[in-house]
């Protein structure tokens, strides 16, 4: 049986490889869509940014084959990724959906700077019929050339992102060394930019300021200042109406507010997606201080700290739902009294205060405080608040030598000031080692012991200067709480008849609940009243 011979045939191609396929009515006229953006949105960006407007307006209606859709714009936004820029995703949509032929842009760098969105968009345009015109490289995207040269034009673009990335980092870590502070001055209260560029106190707000971080030492809990702020219709440094947590704890902890500034508390780690994390030693910090008017004292502010370091080593936190909330203690396992409500359901509903550990050793150690509901916890209040307030002289008068005693820090001052200097010491100590170990050839076992050694007294010494340190702010915390509770005493000439909140919140530190007929209340002062 013979072998069949096998015939192949031919079949020329009837488009080229890189020829556009027309898929609508060859006699109808392109659909043409520009692109123009600006990178900024400062003034003198706004002419051209106008001019690419109008310019493309004129080019695309001045071709009798074009149709001109829209002109799409972004101003002031960065061409670095493509997720905020409105205009541009508006427009890729409609291209997607088949309400556009063609796009025309001044250049790459001005479609995007990032190579994988231009391609990836490009590529995805191309699948739709959908082509892009660059006019300054002159790039058709549908021409065999267009990918690759694209490519090469969209790397030169992104790398040129990369080098103004880092000469803006570096203009920014320059200017920090040299001390100088910048301030998003729309969302700071307190704040304007003054004629010379640096910080100016805007009066009206900052009394707001001073009166949240008074409230705060008065006993108002962040979310009692919350509410306080709305219901007074006073707005937020960012306008809006209510005042959220997160807020009130940001101006309570911004060391600007008195005066001083630390700077890169986050970094750029991605120019790309321009993804910012929190400075955790990565990149240098600089800590600036008298760099602006302060609004609030640098006493104020640190007692401000000391008293939100005491909450956090409470291991809880001013919750807000009542003036009641983790002040209340069981005298017999120092848990935390919680609230209950108890009938839910029907017109007996009330809420009641129970120890937290009434239960956490099991039922055969079962916790035997009692629970207390709002009004018990309220008539303990008034008749301790009325004992001290029937011998207010007595009390003033006694308070009066405690304070001097608090206020005499200058023991612990002398100690600040010897541990300061002897921690100094060896930082130089440390750092002239380190520096001669880099220029002569030592004995590296023998270097790590010394610096060992060394690092081990600085740490040691560290951690003494923070436990003096907190403890002269516990004393200045002290001082603070006794003399608004005695401000607070001078203006009560009355008993006290009906039970007020922001009183209970300004004078009581904590009650301390034995069995229903033995309670304590400690006052801010360090009084003790037994009920």
């Amino acid at each position: 049986m013979m072998e069949r011979k096998t015939n192949v045939t031919v079949i020329p191609a009837t488009i080229g490889l890189h020829q556009r396929i027309e898929l609508r009515d060859p006699t109808a006229k392109r659909r043409v869509a520009a692109y123009a953006r600006v990178s900024t949105d400062k003034e003198e960006q706004e002419n051209s940014f106008e001019a690419q407007v109008d310019y493309y307006t004129k080019y695309i209606n001045e071709r009798p084959d074009w149709q001109l859709i829209e002109v799409f714009t972004d101003e002031g936004i960065s061409a670095l990724n493509t997720k905020k820029r409105e205009g541009f995703n508006r427009m890729i949509s409609d291209a997607l959906n088949g309400r556009l032929d063609l796009i025309v842009t001044k250049s790459v760098s001005r479609f995007a700077r990032n190579t994988v969105d231009s391609l990836n968009t490009i590529r995805a345009l191309k699948e739709k019929n959908v082509e892009c015109f660059f006019e300054k490289e002159q790039i058709w995207t549908f021409d065999g050339k267009g990918e690759l040269l694209l490519t090469i034009m969209s790397s030169l673009a992104q790398e040129e992102s990369r080098s103004l990335s880092e000469n803006v980092t570096w203009g920014q870590r320059k200017r920090m060394a040299d001390g100088k502070i910048t301030m998003a001055y729309k969302h700071f209260l307190g704040y304007e930019k003054g004629k010379d560029g640096k910080p100016k106190i805007v009066e009206s707000e900052a009394k707001v300021v001073r009166e949240i971080y008074s409230m705060f030492l008065n006993g108002n809990t962040i979310r009692q200042i919350c509410r306080t702020l709305t219901e007074r219709k006073i707005p937020t440094p960012s306008g809006k109406e209510n005042w959220a947590v997160s807020t009130v704890r940001s101006i309570l902890t911004n060391e600007r507010y008195k005066g001083e500034a630390l700077l890169q508390k986050k970094f750029t780690v991605d120019f790309l997606k321009k993804k910012m994390v929190k400075n955790e030693g990565q990149v240098p910090q600089y800590y600036v201080e008298n760099s602006h008017p302060a609004i609030v004292s640098a006493e104020v502010f640190d007692m401000v700290q000391a008293e939100m370091a005491k909450i956090k080593e409470r291991g809880r936190s001013r919750s807000g739902i009542s003036c009641f909330s983790d002040k209340i203690i069981c005298g017999s396992c120092g848990s935390i009294f919680g609230s209950k409500t108890w009938n839910s359901t029907n017109k007996y509903k009330r809420r009641v205060w129970q120890c937290n550990g009434k239960y956490a050793k099991g039922a055969d150690n079962i916790c035997r405080t009692p629970h207390l509901d709002d009004e018990q916890l309220k008539k303990v209040f008034i008749t301790a608040f009325n004992k001290i307030l029937q011998k207010k002289e007595f009390y003033i008068e006694a308070l009066a030598p405690l304070i001097a005693m608090l206020e005499d820090t200058s023991e612990t001052d002398v100690k600040i000031q010897e541990m300061t200097e002897r921690s100094l010491g060896i930082y130089t100590q440390m750092k002239e080692l380190v520096e001669g170990n880099a220029k002569y050839a030592q004995d590296q076992s023998e270097f790590t012991s010394k610096y060992n050694e060394l690092n081990q007294r600085y740490e040691s010494i560290k951690e003494k200067l923070a436990e003096l340190e907190s403890e002269k702010q516990s004393r200045l915390l002290r001082i603070n709480n006794i003399r608004n509770f005695i401000e607070t005493l001078k203006t009560r000439d009355k008993l006290v008849e009906n039970f007020d909140e922001s009183l209970f919140s300004a004078t009581v530190e904590y009650i301390k609940v034995y069995t229903d007929k033995d309670i304590c209340v400690t006052f801010k002062d360090g009084k003790e009243v037994k009920i």
